[in-house]
C-alpha cells in the first residue's frame, strides 16, 4: 500500500526516537557514528535478529528502518537495512529483499546528495530486485510489504525530478511521493 505524499507516515515503533537530524553524506552534517556530535555517538544498539518472511512483523530493527524510511532519514533507514542484511545472509530470498530496500533507500540518500545519476541507478537497481524476488517467491506480500507497491516505487523513485527535494542537509524530508505500509499491523 503506498500513501499519498501528503498524509503523514504511520509510525510502526512510536517508542522509539527518531534522531535529531538525518546524515546527508557530503554536507556539514555530523557523522552519526563518527562524530562526537553524532546522533548515535557511542550509542551501542543491540545486534538485529536475522530478519525472516514470518517474523518481520516482530523484528524491531526492521520496522525501525521502515519508520527512518518514511519520515526521510535515508541514510540511517539504509544502515539499519545493512545490519539486517548482514545479519540475514545475502543469499536467502529475505536477504534479497533486504538488498532491494538498502537500495531504495540509497536512493533517497542520492536525492539529498543532488546525484540524480545515483538516484536512478539504486532505484531501478531496487525495482529489478523486488521483481526477483517477487518471481522467486510468488507471494503478494513479503515481509509486510506489497511487491507491486515496491516496484511501482522504485520505478517512480528513477523516473521523477527532485529539484525541490533537496532542502536542508539537516532536516529529514520525505524525497518520494510514496509511503512503504506494511499489512495492518500494530506495533506498541
Amino acid at each position: 500500500m503506498i500513501t499519498p505524499p501528503t498524509e503523514v507516515a504511520p509510525r510502526l515503533l512510536p517508542s522509539t526516537d527518531l534522531p535529531g537530524y538525518t546524515y546527508v553524506p557530503g554536507t556539514d552534517t555530523p557523522h552519526p557514528y563518527r562524530d562526537a556530535r553524532g546522533h548515535s555517538y557511542q550509542r551501542k544498539s543491540p545486534s538485529p535478529k536475522v530478519l525472516t518472511a514470518g517474523t518481520w512483523a516482530e523484528n524491531r530493527h526492521y520496522l525501525l528502518a521502515l519508520d527512518y524510511f518514511n519520515h526521510g532519514y535515508y541514510w540511517e533507514s539504509h544502515e539499519e537495512w545493512e545490519r539486517l542484511l548482514r545479519t540475514t545472509g545475502n543469499d536467502s530470498p529475505v536477504g534479497r529483499f533486504l538488498k532491494g530496500l538498502v537500495k531504495l533507500s540509497a536512493a533517497g540518500v542520492k536525492v539529498r546528495e543532488n546525484s540524480i545519476h545515483g538516484v536512478r541507478r539504486h532505484a531501478a537497481s531496487a525495482g529489478e530486485v523486488f521483481a526477483d524476488v517477487a518471481a522467486e517467491v510468488g507471494t503478494e506480500y513479503f515481509c509486510g510489504l506489497e511487491f507491486t507497491t515496491l516496484q511501482f516505487a522504485a520505478d517512480r523513485a528513477a523516473q521523477i525530478s527532485y529539484k525541490d527535494k533537496i532542502g536542508s542537509p539537516h532536516e529529514p524530508t520525505r524525497v518520494f511521493p510514496f509511503v512503504l505500509n506494511t499489512e495492518t499491523l500494530q506495533i506498541s
